[in-house]
């Protein structure tokens, strides 16, 4: 797929250090395998080595052997990760004790090796909820400067053929993380996902506010406040191409388009659907996945100052290398970023 070609090229000319804290589960190391392979990644997985060579031979794996392997329950190598921690939680009543057991969740540590500069990002979540996942990026990672809220986009490739999106691809969110946005937040989701539709899915992002109104159609205070998102995210980032409140099928129909919002230069060419509320956004992504046909990748999180990206734990070893791949990108043009506010 022309996408992900692209992305892995990216990823294999510009070298990035990915940490898997599951790394004795079998999918992640079928994941792994494949990027080490491929040249796509640095690895690091978390786990007991006897444990992961183990399941490697089972699993005929031949490149494990080339990733770095990070014991959490190694006391003497994970103190100063504890120390970073205690460091970084002490204010909220953390105790040096707290931080060495915490250091044992490999969530927790994958994050405190990114904090350290010794990894680029972390993809997690094949065997544990995204609640868990979210919980150690929050407290180590953190938000980006600037952005107070972090949210989760799904990249949707639509079936061949499809009318919608650019080239049958569109961005979804917020999907994953914020179940009731206030309006800055339903703001700021639309500015991160119009960074992610460019440099992550590689596509001009033009973005629908969703909402059940197209242009005053319905009156509601759930409609003010996309309406007041839409004008806060313009403010926020002038160049954006948005407009709302849209319905669905206002967003994405031309014929509907020209019927319901025949001024919008967005309405029926939307590739970037921000959802009112997380309830909507996830039960639409998965009806899109499921019924549709759709392939759903992510949710790749947003406005974390290091990229951290959760799985689902229904997930695939193909799931888990688009992942690591997509999350390589995301540590590229965060780099980058930083290298331009320098």
């Amino acid at each position: 797929m022309g996408l992900f070609k692209t992305l892995k090229d990216k990823a294999v000319a510009n070298k990035q250090r990915i940490v898997l804290p599951e790394g004795e589960e079998p999918r992640t190391l079928q994941a792994a395998d494949r990027v080490i392979a491929d040249g796509i990644a640095e690895v690091t997985l978390i786990g007991d080595r006897e444990t992961i060579m183990k399941k490697a031979e089972e699993l005929k794996l031949s490149h494990i052997s080339e990733a770095k392997i990070f014991n959490a329950n190694d006391e003497k190598a994970t103190e100063k990760y504890a120390e970073l921690f205690y460091e970084l939680r002490k204010k909220k009543g953390v105790t040096m004790e707290d931080a060495r057991k915490k250091v044992k969740d490999p969530l927790y540590l994958g994050c405190l090796i990114i904090k350290m500069n010794e990894a680029d990002g972390q993809v997690g979540g094949a065997l544990r909820p995204t609640g868990d996942v979210l919980r150690a990026a929050f407290q180590i990672i953190k938000p980006a400067p600037g952005v107070n809220c972090v949210s989760g986009a799904f990249v949707m490739l639509m079936p061949e053929g499809s009318p919608y999106g650019t080239n049958g691809i569109m961005v979804f969110a917020d999907c994953a993380a914020i179940p009731m946005p206030k309006v800055e937040e339903l703001a700021q989701i639309a500015v991160l996902s119009a960074q992610t539709a460019k440099n992550i899915a590689g596509i001009d992002p033009k973005i629908a506010m969703l909402s059940f109104s197209t242009k005053g159609s319905a009156k509601h205070e759930n409609v003010d406040k996309v309406v007041e998102a839409t004008k806060l995210a313009k403010e926020m980032d002038p160049t954006l191409k948005i407009d709302g409140e849209l319905q669905a099928d206002a967003a994405i129909v031309p014929s509907v388009a020209s019927l319901k919002a025949p001024e919008s230069d967005i309405a029926g060419k939307a590739n970037v659907l921000v959802f009112p509320n997380l309830e909507v956004g996830n039960i639409a992504y998965k009806l899109v996945q499921r019924i549709g046909g759709a392939q759903a990748v992510g949710p790749l999180m947003q406005g974390l100052a290091r990229p951290v990206n959760d799985l689902s734990r229904g997930c695939s070893p193909e799931d888990i290398y688009k992942t690591i791949i997509m999350t390589c990108n995301q540590a590229i043009d965060q780099k980058n970023e930083d290298i331009k506010k320098q």
